[in-house]
């Protein structure tokens, strides 16, 4: 029988999601975890690839179980109090056979915050303006650029250089700047909002720091569309920071 396994994860410990040698990763954490509560290897499947240092607020993943059907309160418990602390189970619970927890997500939401201010609470989970520029960009300017972004488009220039992805093409559906005071937050934060169909290798990151560079004037907002022309990753802006990145909602037509 297959299960879905709803969770949030802080990323600053690990090297991303997906298991790698010689590194930690939340990936073999939840192996681990679910393999010692179950007496037996399981494989666990996530609905995407999140980077080093990046963090989940809402991320799904799948297992498959030979067993009777599974007590998930009480897996949800043990799951958590074997956990470390920066890894959260919200619940797990049966679905159909095929349901497939990357293939079957349609949309992906991603958030990025920073900083306007110290943040004793939050300064782990968001980047600083500090990283940027003395002063905070203009963010009607990252908006109408951000605007140009919306579409079925070529982000092979907002992609990370030589990785394995044949396939640049994503369809985003939104992507906007906004400002928010999340609890615990002791001065608003800007935020970077943007949903797609699929992202690739540190497309969000350098979105950012692509906007970021309009904002502070040094690039005109028409950028965007040159970037996405020439289709190349050294002419677009910096990579930001990971810490400030966070895979803010998964979809799924139904479950």
């Amino acid at each position: 029988m297959r299960y879905f396994i709803h969770l949030a994860y802080n990323g600053g410990n690990y090297h991303g999601w997906q298991i790698q040698k010689n590194a930690p990763t939340v990936q073999a954490r939840i192996e681990e975890a679910l393999s010692c509560i179950l007496g037996n290897t399981v494989s666990v499947i996530g609905c995407g690839r999140t980077d080093a240092g990046v963090h989940a607020k809402d991320f799904r993943a799948h297992f498959d179980c030979s067993e009777n059907l599974l007590d998930c309160e009480q897996l949800t418990y043990k799951f958590n109090a074997i956990l470390p602390k920066d890894i959260h189970i919200y619940n797990i619970y049966p679905v159909h056979e095929n349901q497939h927890a990357r293939f079957d997500a349609k949309e992906r939401t991603y958030k990025y915050f920073i900083r306007t201010g110290k943040e004793p609470f939050l300064h782990h989970v968001s980047a600083a303006p500090g990283t940027y520029a003395a002063q905070l960009p203009d963010m009607e300017l990252m908006n109408k650029a951000a605007a140009l972004l919306i579409g079925t488009h070529d982000f092979t220039g907002f992609t990370k250089l030589h990785s394995n992805t044949s396939n640049h093409i994503c369809t985003v559906t939104e992507a906007f700047w906004s400002i928010e005071t999340p609890d615990f937050s002791v001065t608003p934060m800007w935020v970077f909002q943007v949903s797609a169909n699929r992202f690739l290798r540190d497309m969000v990151r350098c979105m950012v720091g692509t906007l970021l560079e309009i904002g502070k004037k040094k690039k005109p907002v028409e950028w965007i569309l040159q970037l996405m022309t020439e289709k190349n990753r050294s002419f677009a802006g910096h990579s930001v920071p990971a810490e400030g990145l966070f895979l803010w909602k998964v979809a799924y037509d139904k479950f």
